[in-house]
């Protein structure tokens, strides 16, 4: 629907269509510019004051109009608003969506058309480290919830002219912005081409969750497919190596979480610690958090499988020292389990200044009177802390909470089914993890399964900085078509 060149008109739609006089941060003003009746509409604490002072105090400066009338719109834009950032537009959907966005609106009676001025300033937080991206060394800047100072982050980093931040919108209600960040000579067009037509027919009133909550309507997943598919970050320097080398980043106004595709699971295992390092400490490092994904998912499983149905073995190997029930050994390992993933959330959520001698203490008080009270074995407190640590040491948390569920489906079949449920339930699994879908339809185990021996040793493998990036973007197939 367009504007019409009627003022009052226009007024009267705006009155209709937004809570004017309800909603007390809408800011809204008739103005006379010579003998020109004009109206601004904005909203408080988006628009820049001072700055809207110096242009509505010129326009309404006798001595800065030489025409006391506004005869061509687009003139009077050119010609005397000095503002950078000014355009015209002639639909109302077109002026809402900026207008509840940040910038500001002048409508002047005798055209259909209103000037928008982008004056929008943010409430914003500092830029600083994320807590579960810490690093030693490096960067310490992180992406905040402002999409502009997102894009500024990348922007300055990778100074290409053919780095494009692609916008697109989507929620009825909420109306939140996306950018889709891309290098024009890497990225793949066929892939870049399916996300933007999956955000723009996207039905949804709002992204609650932001970047969380596109992600699940950008990759619908079913319940036996516990781990990520998108890997995420707010480090501008992991997104900014992903953009080199050839990837797609999503960018969600209200949202610090940068969303990566395509996605596979050796992602997980890469950390930008590794380049801070020399190319052999920050090999060892990687294939150390390599070898803690089999660690964090089988020990536990393990342990119970001998403890519990071969206690002879496990005390010739002195892996217990007594032999207890398959019962009693089943509740030491679930009942330990969900202690360690009570101390694990209950320090995340309290205060920084307490959350670790919190968990020290409680580690230590509730595992020794557990032992006591023979809730729990030492043994099993030890391989439980291994795994957990290991846990710990895996980069992306969503991804070692996925290893965590499939960890507790393994020791449930290991304690009711023997050593048959512990090879189904394994294989199970790894039917799980091979199938786990990602958008454009590519391989999860890319460049495992199909086979890239160059790409594949890149991952494994921290490379001297000359050879970190590759020359060209590696091929992982053609894109898959989803279903009508």
């Amino acid at each position: 629907m367009n504007l019409s060149s009627n003022l009052d008109e226009n007024i009267q739609f705006l009155r209709d269509n937004l809570p004017l006089e309800k909603s007390f941060d809408l800011m809204s003003r008739s103005l006379t510019l010579g003998q020109t009746k004009a109206f601004f509409l904005g909203v408080n604490g988006f628009c820049r004051t001072e700055i809207l002072q110096q242009i509505f105090s010129d326009l309404q400066d006798p001595l800065y109009m030489l025409n006391d009338r506004v005869e061509d719109i687009a003139d009077y834009l050119n010609a005397k608003i000095g503002y950078a950032q000014a355009r015209l537009t002639d639909s109302w959907d077109d002026l809402f969506r900026n207008v509840l966005s940040g910038p500001a609106a002048l409508l002047i009676d005798g055209f259909s058309q209103a000037i928008l001025i982008d004056v929008r300033t943010y409430p914003a937080r500092g830029i600083s480290e994320p807590d579960l991206e810490k690093i030693t060394k490096g960067a310490h800047d992180g992406f905040v919830e402002t999409l502009l100072f997102n894009a500024n982050l990348i922007r300055r980093r990778i100074r290409s002219p053919r780095l494009c931040f692609s916008m697109h919108g989507a929620g009825t209600e909420s109306r939140t912005d996306i950018a889709i960040a891309y290098l024009e000579d890497r990225a793949d067009k066929a892939l870049l081409q399916k996300i933007s037509e999956t955000i723009d027919s996207l039905q949804i009133s709002s992204l609650t969750m932001g970047a969380k909550s596109l992600e699940e309507m950008l990759l619908p997943k079913h319940w036996w497919n516990p781990l990520p598919s998108i890997q995420t970050t707010e480090r501008p320097d992991v997104a900014c190596s992903y953009l080199l080398e050839g990837y797609i980043l999503i960018l969600v106004d209200n949202s610090p979480l940068v969303l990566i595709l395509p996605g596979t699971v050796f992602q997980f295992t890469q950390s930008p610690e590794d380049y801070y390092n020399s190319p052999s400490v920050g090999t060892y490092f990687r294939l150390v958090r390599l070898l803690c994904i089999p660690v964090s998912l089988l020990v536990m499983p393990l342990f119970l499988l001998f403890a519990a149905h071969y206690p002879d073995l496990s005390l010739k190997w002195e892996l217990i020292s007594e032999k207890t029930s398959p019962q009693r050994m089943l509740f030491y390992v679930l009942a330990v389990e969900f202690l360690l993933d009570l101390f694990k959330y209950s320090s995340s959520l309290s205060s920084g200044k307490f959350s670790g001698s919190m968990s020290l203490i409680s580690g230590l008080i509730i595992g020794d009177i557990a032992v006591s009270l023979h809730w729990a074995s030492s043994e099993v407190l030890f391989y439980a802390a291994v795994t957990m640590l290991a846990s710990l040491s895996i980069n992306g948390t969503e991804f070692a909470d996925g290893l965590r569920l499939y960890r507790i489906i393994m020791i449930l079949a290991t304690g009711f089914f023997r050593l048959p449920g512990f090879l189904i339930s394994l294989a199970l699994i790894l039917l799980s993890a091979v199938t786990t879908p990602t958008f454009g339809g590519f391989s999860y185990l890319w460049p495992l399964f199909p086979f890239n021996a160059e790409a594949l040793g890149r991952l494994l493998f921290r490379s001297p900085t000359p050879k970190a990036q590759p020359p060209k973007v590696w091929g992982r197939g053609k894109i898959k078509k989803s279903k009508p």
